[in-house]
């Protein structure tokens, strides 16, 4: 029964990691939801940068403090291992829900391309961001990044296994596609607002942060592997041409944003 009840838990933080997403790409894109991030909330603007600033740093220091090792030694004492990754993605969207609830919009416009054909390009752009952002995650094993084969494999009865070191596609060219599909999806609008801007400044800056972080890891744990993956690929802009064969599974949870 317990086997079963950790398999239903898991399955149900991947839906709603799902629709969390959905979710923020409406909440980004000013696109379906009622409440976006051009909404604006009366008061002065100092405060609402304030507000915003303090949620997003809620939002870098959940996902940074409950990626790395030595917490989730401590963390595993006290949620089964079977979930932990689970959880983590239930944390997390709940700080990414609470972060889009309580946003407060900042309406002033930085750019607003008005040309059809400049609005259509940043519109497929935005498109094309949370579309890799899927199938980044989708290559190197999305349901192991979001918990789901760990409950699988514990309803099943085997011990988990690290996947092999591989490079699929887009991890041929950079070592952080996922941080690519999300700057594009922060930064591509036709309009860009100064909340908007905060948004996309500050995650930007973190995601940054976040990956040299975790590529410290990623080296304690491959070892040479990484090294050489590394020294081959750059990080975020394929600005030259790689031979490479394999790239390690993100062992951060950093790289799963939201």
């Amino acid at each position: 029964m317990r086997r079963w009840l950790f398999f239903v838990y898991g399955v149900a933080c991947h839906l709603l990691f799902l629709v969390t997403f959905v979710w923020m790409a409406g909440f980004v894109g000013n696109l379906w939801v009622p409440k976006s991030i051009d909404s604006t909330a009366p008061g002065p603007t100092g405060k609402a940068i304030l507000i915003d600033l303090l949620l997003l740093a809620l939002f870098g220091a959940q996902h940074s403090i409950m990626a790395r090792p030595a917490f989730k030694r401590v963390w595993t004492r006290i949620v089964p291992e079977p979930i932990e990754r689970s959880t983590y993605v239930l944390i997390s969207c709940a700080v990414t829900i609470v972060l889009m609830w309580q946003w407060r919009g900042i309406d002033q416009a930085v750019w607003n391309a008005q040309h059809p054909m400049l609005r259509s390009l940043l519109w497929g752009l935005f498109a094309i961001g949370w579309l890799l952002v899927l199938l980044a995650s989708l290559l190197i094993s999305h349901f192991d990044l979001f918990g789901t084969r760990q409950v699988w494999l514990h309803l099943r009865g085997r011990d988990y296994q690290a996947l092999p070191f591989r490079v699929p596609l887009f991890y041929k060219h950079v070592r952080h596609p996922l941080y690519v599909g999300w700057a594009i999806a922060f930064w591509a609008t036709p309009t860009m607002t100064l909340g908007h801007l905060l948004f996309a400044v500050v995650l930007t800056g973190y995601m940054g942060l976040a990956a040299l972080i975790e590529e410290r890891d990623l080296v304690a744990h491959f070892g040479h592997q990484y090294e050489e993956y590394r020294r081959m690929v750059p990080m975020f802009i394929p600005w030259r041409k790689t031979a490479v064969m394999y790239v390690p599974q993100p062992k951060s949870n950093s790289d799963s944003v939201p």
